[in-house]
């Protein structure tokens, strides 16, 4: 029987659902959580789509789960579809004769929290009859939507040269790694180490993440390591949660805690990642021209961020 004819006849959502929730969580663990499954219900899933695709689209091993090749172009395709659902079950609610102007924004997950209020205020004081649907994404899985048109503008780091073909690129800033705490955490009344900050509980981003991984050089290169009282995950406001509420010291890209640390809601310690930072910036397709809405928000972007 024809491949293409089984895995058209074979394939359902939730192969997809999955493959999509591995490569934004980098870890099956993580993505199994995500998903409400044990780890084997997920790998024998994983497994399933890889038979009816009749390729590898995952390496997994002991630091998390990596795109193949073939999985990073199987990717643009599963979240083209998956949001092609989404809108259809939001055109339901809308109602028959409702019309609206729809800007697709999609944003790296870590730099959501501390930039998106001021943009997203000033974007609607320009424009407000328009509809902005926003999705917060680890960068690879932004990249992608970005390719397949899932997005009409994307927040996001500078990447791999093969992933940003067909993509253009505007820096905004130079993102660094703080080391925060609230207000009136016990380390900010002395002189502070980094190994000391770690006698406390920390929350920081999974591994294969940016900011991990610029986490980890830090450790490495002052002989230290991550304490046993741990949080990894990739959610900011969970993670501002833990830092504000439970004493917490949070790893986090300097970008999602702009605001907080502008109003004194939460305090830097005198430790950050070496080096000039992470390219944070504005991504959009190119050779397709934004529309008069997508324009505004580039304006408010920029304005927001002293462009």
């Amino acid at each position: 029987m024809d491949k293409n004819y089984l895995f058209h006849q074979r394939i359902r959502l939730r192969h997809l659902y999955t493959f999509v929730a591995v490569a934004q969580q980098g870890t099956l663990g993580r993505a199994a959580e995500t998903l409400n499954l044990s780890q084997p219900a997920l790998s024998k899933t994983l497994n399933e789509l890889e038979a009816l695709t009749g390729a590898s689209l995952l390496e997994r091993g002991r630091l998390g789960a990596r795109l193949t090749a073939m999985g990073k172009q199987f990717l643009p395709h599963a979240v083209r579809v998956l949001d092609a659902l989404n809108h259809a079950g939001q055109s339901f609610s809308m109602g028959v004769n409702e019309e609206s102007t729809v800007l697709r924004l999609g944003v790296l997950t870590t730099a959501a929290l501390g930039m998106l209020p001021s943009i997203l205020n000033h974007f609607h004081q320009q424009q407000p009859n328009t509809l902005v649907q926003v999705a917060t994404l680890h960068n690879n899985v932004l990249l992608a939507g970005l390719r397949a048109s899932e997005f009409d503008v994307g927040i996001g780091r500078m990447a791999a040269p093969e992933l940003m073909v067909g993509l253009s690129y505007e820096l905004l800033f130079l993102e660094s790694l703080q080391l925060v705490v609230r207000p009136d955490h016990p380390l900010l009344s002395d002189s502070v180490t980094l190994f000391r900050a770690l006698n406390w509980p920390v929350v920081i981003s999974p591994e294969g993440t940016a900011p991990r991984r610029i986490a980890d050089i830090m450790l490495q290169e002052q002989g230290c390591r991550l304490p046993e009282t741990l949080v990894e995950t990739s959610a900011t406001s969970l993670a501002r949660q833990l830092a504000l509420r439970y004493g917490y010291v949070w790893f986090v890209p300097s970008g999602a805690i702009k605001e907080d640390l502008a109003h004194n809601a939460l305090a830097a310690l005198p430790i950050a990642s070496r080096g000039p930072g992470e390219p944070v910036g504005i991504i959009t397709r190119t050779g397709h021209p934004l529309s008069a809405e997508g324009e505004v928000m580039l304006a408010s972007i920029r304005k927001s961020h002293g462009g």
